[in-house]
């Protein structure tokens, strides 16, 4: 993949994500959820929350990004926090 220009933080990140995608799917088949209303405005699934909590780190990193110049750490605290809440009660 040498077209791609992969880094190792890169290569990482998108580790990570398949793992998690792995892990969802296998918990999916040995535990199927229903669907639950928390504070979000739609009925959700692990899924839905997992795909809402990615894509609203992913806003809060850039929104912190573009505020910033301090360490992307407290950027992805924040995203683990948001993340937890989202799934424990969202």
């Amino acid at each position: 993949m040498s077209w791609m220009a992969w880094t190792s933080v890169t290569g990482t990140f998108f580790s990570v994500i398949a793992a998690i995608l792995v892990f969802m799917t296998i918990y999916e088949i040995k535990s199927p959820c229903v669907e639950r209303k928390g504070f979000l405005p739609i009925a959700t699934t692990r899924g839905d929350r997992l795909f809402i909590s990615l894509i609203t780190s992913a806003f809060i990193h850039l929104g912190y990004l573009a505020t910033t110049d301090a360490s992307i750490w407290i950027a992805f605290i924040a995203s683990l926090i948001w993340s937890a809440i989202v799934f424990r009660w969202g």
